[in-house]
C-alpha cells in the first residue's frame, strides 16, 4: 500500500474519529496502557534488538541513551496515559458565544485539526506519547519515527493499532511509516494533511517547509540558556545549572550555554566548575571566562551548537541586557532561564527573552509537557503560530464557528430592515 493510501486512509479515519465523545477516547486510551503492560516483555526485547543493532552501526551515546526504551520508559509512558485520561476533554470547548440578533447565535467552538503527519527522533517513548495526543484530542496521525528504532516503533504502533480498534476507535487513524521515501511522498500530500510537526535540527525543519505547501509546527534546536545575575544565591545557582545541564543531557531543553554576570564570575565559577568536574562535564569558555577557571576556548560555533552532550559553553557578559542580547541571537527560541534575587531584573529577562519558554529560579530541565500538566507532548514548538512552547492537547486543536439561526436572511440586514446586536453570550454550545 502507498503513502497516498495511507494518508487517504487516515483522512478518512479522522472524520469519524473527531466525532467521537470523551469516554470513547478515554477508554481506549486505557487500553493502551494496558496494552503496553501486558506486551512490555515483547516490547523490551524488539527495544534491545535496536540497541545492539545500533550500537554495532556506532550511533552516537547521546542517541542510544534517547533510544533505550525498557521497563522504567513504559511505566512511564503508561502514567502519561493515565494523566492524559484525566485532562479536561479539549474538542467540542465553548471559547465565545455572541447572539448576533434575536434567534441568531453565533459560538466559536474547539475541533481537532484533522490529521497530524509527525516525524521525530530516536526517541520510542515520543511514538506513544505523540499517538495518545493525538487521539485525545481528535486526530488521525501519520509517524516516521527514527529507523534506528524501527523494531520498536513497529511493535508500538501494532499494540496501540489493536488496542484502540478492540476499543472501538476508527480502523486506520494512525499509520507508521518507515522510509524516507515516504516522507518526501507525504510532504506533497496537502490534500490529506492538515500539519505536519518536524522534531530535529533547525536545517531539517527548515527543509520540511521549503518542500512542502501544508503547514508546519518546527521544533528546531534546543540552544537553552541559564543567566546568573549578580545578585544571585550561591548553593542555588549552582543547584539549578548542574540540574539544567546534567539531568538529562540528550535532550533539547538542557542548558547548552551558560551565561554569568561579570560580578558574579569570580565567586560563582570555581564553585561550578567543581560541581561539573564531578558530573564529567567538559566546559568550554569566553576570554573572561578563562581568567577565572582553566577551561578550553570557546568559539562562535559553541553559541551556536546544541551539545546534547557532557559539554556546557560558558561567557561572561556586562550585566543583563548582553545576556538577553546573546540569547536572542543565538538562542532557539526555546527555553531560558534567569537566575538572579532581584524581581524587577526577572520581569525584564522575562519580557524580552524571546523564547517560548522563559523561567526565573528553575533549571530549564522544566520545559516539557508532562511537566507543564498538558498530557506529555507532541513536540516544542519555537514558531509563533497558534501553539508555542510545549504542545500538549491544546495545540492539537483549532476552531470552528457555529452559526444557529431561525431562518434569518442577510438582505434584512443589508436592507436594515434588522440590526445586529452582536451581544455576548454567557453559554455553551447547545448541541
Amino acid at each position: 500500500m502507498g503513502i497516498n493510501e495511507f494518508a487517504g486512509q487516515v483522512k478518512e479515519a479522522s472524520i469519524k474519529l473527531a466525532a467521537m465523545d470523551e469516554d470513547q477516547k478515554n477508554r481506549a486510551l486505557a487500553q493502551i496502557a494496558r496494552a503496553l503492560v501486558e506486551r512490555r516483555e515483547e516490547i523490551i526485547r524488539a527495544n534491545q534488538d535496536d540497541l545492539a543493532r545500533s550500537e554495532k552501526e556506532n550511533l552516537a551515546e547521546p542517541l542510544l541513551k534517547r533510544l533505550k526504551f525498557d521497563e522504567a520508559k513504559i511505566n512511564d509512558v503508561v502514567d502519561g496515559i493515565n494523566s492524559l485520561i484525566e485532562l479536561e476533554e479539549p474538542v467540542g470547548k465553548t471559547l465565545l458565544a455572541t447572539e448576533l440578533d434575536e434567534g441568531l447565535e453565533l459560538y466559536k467552538t474547539t475541533c481537532p485539526i484533522g490529521v497530524i503527519g509527525v516525524i521525530f527522533e530516536s526517541r520510542p517513548d515520543a511514538l506513544v506519547q505523540i499517538s495518545t495526543l493525538c487521539l485525545k484530542s481528535g486526530n488521525g496521525v501519520l509517524l516516521k519515527g527514527g529507523s534506528e528504532a524501527m523494531s520498536t516503533n513497529r511493535i508500538l504502533a501494532d499494540v496501540i493499532i489493536r488496542a484502540t480498534e478492540e476499543a472501538g476507535i476508527p480502523r486506520g487513524w494512525l499509520k507508521l511509516m518507515e522510509t524516507r521515501a515516504e516522507v518526501s511522498e507525504m510532504l506533497k500530500l496537502d490534500e490529506y494533511i492538515d500539519l505536519i510537526i518536524p522534531r530535529g535540527s533547525n536545517e531539517f525543519v527548515r527543509y520540511i517547509m521549503d518542500n512542502s505547501r501544508i503547514p508546519v509546527m518546527g521544533h528546531a534546536d534546543g540552544i537553552c540558556h541559564c543567566y546568573v545575575d549578580e545578585e544571585f544565591d550561591l548553593d542555588m545557582a549552582v543547584k539549578i545549572v548542574v540540574d539544567a545541564k546534567t539531568q538529562y543531557v540528550a535532550v533539547c531543553n538542557a542548558t547548552e550555554t551558560l551565561l554569568v554576570h561579570e560580578k558574579a564570575a569570580e565567586r560563582f565559577l570555581p564553585v561550578l566548575k567543581e560541581a561539573m568536574d564531578k558530573k564529567q562535564v567538559e566546559l568550554t569558555g569566553c576570554p573572561r571566562t578563562r581568567v577565572v577557571i582553566q577551561v578550553a576556548e570557546a568559539t562562535e560555533k559553541d553559541w551556536q551548537t546544541e551539545y546534547l552532550d557532557y559539554k556546557l559553553s560558558v561567557k561572561v557578559v556586562d550585566d543583563l541586557d548582553e545576556a538577553i542580547t546573546h540569547i536572542n541571537k543565538y538562542g532557539s527560541g526555546h527555553t531560558d532561564s534567569i537566575i538572579t534575587g532581584n524581581e524587577e531584573k526577572a520581569a525584564r529577562f522575562m519580557a524580552l527573552v524571546d523564547s517560548g519558554n522563559v523561567f526565573w529560579n528553575c533549571s530549564t530541565r522544566f520545559s516539557d509537557g508532562f511537566r507543564y500538566g498538558l498530557g506529555a507532548e507532541v513536540g516544542i514548538s519555537t514558531s509563533k503560530i497558534h501553539a508555542r512552547g510545549p504542545v500538549g492537547l491544546e495545540g492539537l486543536v483549532i476552531y470552528k464557528y457555529k452559526l444557529i439561526g431561525s431562518g434569518q436572511t442577510v438582505a434584512e440586514y443589508a436592507s436594515r430592515e434588522k440590526t445586529f446586536k452582536h451581544k455576548k453570550l454567557d453559554k455553551t454550545f447547545p448541541l
